[in-house]
């Protein structure tokens, strides 16, 4: 038998009203993901590496899925790229930037920094929810992922 846990989301952004509708949209869809939600980049840098108060992994799982705003204040979504690529474990969880941005300097230097995914963010909401939904589908129904990171993490 194959045991199932919901996909773990990490969300890095400090606009509340991303955060509801990344929140809404993935509601839409019952049970497809748990989603956590951070508001910069030193407090997503803290979660991914266990530090202060998400040092219990019970309650700062491991993300399958890091979603990043490249505008935050502290520290932004390119120098959280900047960190994670030089770890290893933590490279290996996928990152999609989500951001307002649609500069070209800024695509070419996420995607350099170890992004798998460039989204501007849609200014309609409609299309946001759309977004969203989209992602989940794409990173835990149609590619393959390693295993503990989305889909069967243990076999009975």
């Amino acid at each position: 038998m194959i045991s199932y846990r919901k996909a773990v989301i990490l969300l890095a952004e400090d606009d509340p009203g991303d955060q509801e509708l990344t929140r809404r949209a993935l509601a839409l869809d019952v049970g497809a993901a748990d989603l956590r939600i951070v508001g910069d980049g030193a407090e997503a840098l803290d979660y991914i590496f266990r530090r202060g108060r998400y040092s219990d992994a019970h309650a700062a799982p491991q993300p399958d899925l890091i979603l990043l705003d490249l505008n935050m204040p502290r520290v932004n979504g390119r120098q959280v790229l900047e960190q994670l690529k030089s770890q290893p474990l933590a490279d290996k969880i996928p990152k999609v930037i989500l951001t307002t941005s649609c500069h070209e300097d800024d695509i070419l230097r996420c995607y350099a920094l170890g992004c798998n995914s460039f989204i501007s963010k849609p200014a309609d909401m409609n299309a946001f929810l759309n977004v969203i939904k989209e992602l989940r589908h794409y990173w835990f129904e149609l590619v393959e992922l390693p295993t503990g990171l989305g889909r069967a993490v243990s076999a009975n």
